[in-house]
């Protein structure tokens, strides 16, 4: 998967994070999320490097320090509409530890760190979204459309 990028959702003024397929057939999986956290996200995904580490910067920190790193991140699941992730991390001797959190802290942190991230089958099944067509491919189909119904047409249709 891959951070499209944060917008906000509207009527309701939600903040969106919006995840790619990179293979497979490039759905989308929107997850609803907090504000500082869609502020963090973008931020990172733009390079903005804050003069002091705010909370997702600090955790890469201490993460580091502790002679870990950020193997992947996973969307897990949906309970009760509510997504969970799990953050893998190795330490310095190939040791592996796995956590709950929420998919914006683990995706905020994978930004930062370039750490990959997934998502489960079932949460792809149960949220993911095909892509809209763009103007373009509507106006191919529909040109296709045209092409079948020339090929297909005959002169004596036309006769009443």
């Amino acid at each position: 998967m891959e951070i499209v990028g944060v917008r906000v959702e509207l009527p309701a003024n939600t903040p969106m994070m919006l995840l790619k397929e990179t293979d497979g057939d490039g759905r989308l999986l929107p997850i609803l999320i907090g504000n500082p956290e869609a502020a963090s996200i973008h931020a990172a995904m733009q390079g903005i490097r804050p003069p002091r580490p705010l909370t997702h910067d600090l955790l890469c920190s201490v993460i580091e320090v502790l002679d870990h790193r950020i193997e992947r991140v996973t969307i897990t699941e949906i309970r009760d509409h509510v997504f969970m992730a799990e953050l893998s991390l190795v330490d310095g001797d190939g040791a592996q530890t796995s956590m709950s959190c929420r998919p914006s802290d683990a995706c905020a942190l994978a930004i930062r760190t370039e750490a990959p991230i997934f998502a489960s089958d079932d949460v792809m099944n149960a949220a993911g979204q095909s892509e809209p067509a763009t103007a373009d491919e509507e106006e191919e189909e529909l040109l296709d459309e045209f092409q079948d119904f020339l090929e297909s047409v005959n002169p004596d249709d036309f006769l009443a």
